[in-house]
């Protein structure tokens, strides 16, 4: 009930994960080389320390790329995988650590400005002694609420008041944009109330699987004991109990992605009478939010499922539900004890991490929930560069316009969809850096010896910012990820895409490199946000956002026979024990990546205007272009996190963002001179060809 809640946006479109990379450096071409190339300003981008020259690019393009890396490499103790997004992350965050610290030692902070509380809250988590010393007294009343709950009415009381302070239910609230009438906002619920990170922990066979479930009892009997609570043992086989029931109704992964199935309006109620043991204006009000009459209910069978387990559980196996994952939630914010309990926990069991991670970190972290934007307007202060944001703007509008070219030229798409389409790419929005509205946080106290206090107030904050929509205009000026972020993504109801100011470096943006590269790396970025727009879900919506159908109903089937293609072909990839890549939860992020590598190459071959590409280091900028794609995605994984990842995550394995995109590309067979019998090699008609 301490961690940040969020509200659930799923439009996260690159891989937001840890990983190593190499400082892009010069590539010690001759200055005549240079000037006979046309390149005496640019470098090329490419980092061919990395190579594993003994390996053919035709066998494997990751690892001739990332090879040596690769095996030179070693996982940080404080990671679970290591990568290109990493370096940036871990760089983000001593800025981070920079502009945190120096508000926090300004002495001319005035009580309640943004320097006092940047500078309080991170020194109420790193002050240890305070924490060590108050114990478990932060979390003493919400204990006693939760012990003190008496009935069916109490607990969804309490749920509801709690709710605003991320207090897991077996599902969760939000407000967001209406997926078909994206004009207003309305409030969602959707499934959740599992400790394990997926339905599959709970029912798969196995060795790993059995350790990890008998970790999670030992985990929650812990907490228990160090709370002073009685029959551990008992209500962590109760508490599993309640969650494998929930769990055996939960949508998979990849059903949960379909966003035909997945919005089902009610009025509240409709909402009652199809759940009749669950009190939802109850729940509502004690949650003050009355002014949800409407409510999208993302997987209406599980709830109708829950209902019924709601009804039939005991309150006190209830109790001690909400109670366990009170304490969960709290750990990592309590004395050590419990923050050691939480990491060997979801830390060294879930994702195979040997060590935490430093405190300043963790603190850095706490921060940026709170006071994101706050800390991102000092970051792009100082270290984002406005001729950054200026490129970036030529490169959207180039891969753009490709973009549209791609479209008109498709062999499979009718005019009357192909006129939509480009009617839907020409109302895409775009934000670059920073927002224009920085988000306001001054009705949020912030207290340098009250942690847990600051994250409920934080949360709390949160919670009433995003109940208040309701009945407001939609804010187009809104970002969900903050500027220090090294991602991107797109929203299919704003129909926009978004790069924050964080992942514009090299190797994904180099100011200092040829064209070649930053196409093949942020270029590609690029065009994966924008395809995203028209990948298997993104293309229910239209220009505007709203969830229709807009295909002419034999492209629509067009479309979705050579999606198979693709769900087929990564369906073999196993990366480890006999665990593959599951081509239907992957698929959006799969035909973006494909959709934007093809059109960002041909923004590349645009840019030229007819020009050949100049040859630098004896690789032309095809090569380099494809070279500039496969060193953004080097990264190692422990073996938990990828088991965990392949359950989970939408998007492949890094190595098959790779191998999977180049080999259905003849622009890289060209390139590299790929022949029938190459590993990399596919058939021209066994290619998957759709943007």
């Amino acid at each position: 009930m301490y961690r940040f809640a969020g509200l659930l946006l799923l439009m996260l479109a690159v891989a937001c994960s840890s990983g190593k990379v190499e400082q892009m450096s010069d590539s010690g071409m001759s200055t005549a080389k240079k000037a006979s190339t046309g390149m005496a300003q640019r470098q090329s981008g490419i980092d061919s320390q990395n190579f594993d020259t003994g390996v053919k690019p035709q066998e494997d393009f990751y690892r001739y790329v990332n090879g040596t890396w690769l095996d030179n490499t070693e996982i940080p103790a404080d990671k679970s995988n290591y990568g290109s997004f990493t370096v940036l992350y871990d760089n983000a965050q001593i800025h981070l650590k920079e502009i945190i610290e120096a508000a926090g030692n300004s002495k001319d902070a005035s009580a309640g400005s943004d320097q006092q509380k940047i500078g309080d809250l991170y020194k109420s988590f790193m002050d240890t002694v305070t924490i060590a010393k108050l114990g478990l007294a932060p979390v003493k009343a919400d204990l006693a609420a939760l012990d003190a709950i008496q009935s069916r009415a109490d607990l969804i009381r309490v749920a509801g008041e709690y709710t605003q302070h991320g207090i897991k239910l077996p599902f969760v609230f939000y407000v967001s944009q209406d997926a078909k009438q994206s004009e207003q906002y309305i409030a969602y619920v959707s499934q959740a109330g599992l400790g394990l990170p997926d339905k599959s922990y709970y029912f798969s066979e196995g060795e790993k699987f059995d350790q990890v479930r008998s970790a999670y009892l030992a985990y929650i009997e812990k907490l228990f004991v160090l709370a002073g609570s009685e029959g551990g043992v008992e209500k962590a086989q109760k508490i599993m109990a309640l969650e494998t029931a929930l769990a055996e109704h939960h949508w998979d992964r990849a059903k949960n992605r379909n966003r035909d199935l997945t919005y089902n309006k009610y009025s509240v109620a409709e909402l009652d009478a199809k759940m009749p043991h669950f009190d939802w204006n109850g729940y509502l009000g004690a949650m003050g939010a009355t002014a949800a009459t409407e409510i999208v209910v993302r997987q209406p069978d599980y709830f109708e499922k829950m209902d019924a387990i709601y009804g039939e559980t005991p309150l006190d196996t209830w109790k001690a539900y909400f109670t366990f994952h009170m304490l969960s939630s709290a750990a990592p914010y309590l004395s050590d004890d419990f923050v050691d309990a939480n990491f060997d926990f979801q830390g060294r069991t879930l994702a195979g991490i040997e060590q935490i991670r430093p405190r300043w970190k963790r603190a850095i972290g706490v921060v940026e929930g709170a006071l994101g934007e706050t800390v991102g307007r000092l970051y792009v202060a100082k270290y984002f560069k406005p001729e950054a944001k200026a490129r970036m703007v030529d490169l959207v509008s180039n891969v753009r316009a490709t973009f549209g070219e791609r479209i008109n030229g498709l062999d499979w798409m009718s005019a009357e969809t192909k006129t939509a389409a480009v009617e839907k790419l020409g109302k895409f929005n775009t934000k670059i850096g920073y927002p224009d509205k920085w988000k306001d946080y001054s009705g949020l106290v912030i207290r340098k010896d009250d942690l847990i206090g600051n994250l409920k107030r934080s949360n709390t904050f949160d919670y009433q910012e995003m109940l208040g929509k309701l009945g407001k205009p939609i804010d187009r000026d809104e970002w969900f990820m903050t500027p220090q972020t090294v991602n991107a993504y797109y929203s299919s109801t704003m129909n926009e895409i978004v790069f924050p100011a964080a992942i514009l470096q090299p190797p994904f943006f180099n100011l200092a490199a040829d064209d070649a590269v930053n196409y093949g790396a942020i270029g590609a970025v690029i065009g994966h946000e924008l395809t995203h727009g028209f990948d298997d879900q993104g293309r229910k919506s239209d220009g505007d956002g709203n969830l229709r159908d807009w295909w002419q109903e034999s492209d629509g089937e067009a479309f979705k026979q050579r999606a198979q293609v693709m769900v087929d072909q990564y369906n073999t990839f196993s990366p480890i024990d006999s665990m593959n890549v599951n081509g239907e939860l992957t698929l959006g992020e799969n035909i973006a990546d494909l959709g934007g590598l093809t059109i960002a190459y041909y923004a590349y071959q645009r840019s030229l205007k007819g020009k050949p590409a100049p040859v630098i280091d004896g690789l032309t900028g095809e090569q380099r272009f494809f070279m500039g794609w496969a060193q953004v995605w080097r990264r190692k994984y422990r073996e938990n996190e990828m088991r965990r990842r392949l359950l989970t995550d939408p998007h492949s394995p890094s190595q098959y963002r790779v191998i999977g995109v180049l080999a259905n590309m003849p622009e890289f067979h060209r390139a590299f001179e790929v022949k029938a019998g190459d590993p990399m090699f596919i058939a021209e008609n066994e290619r998957v060809k759709i943007w």
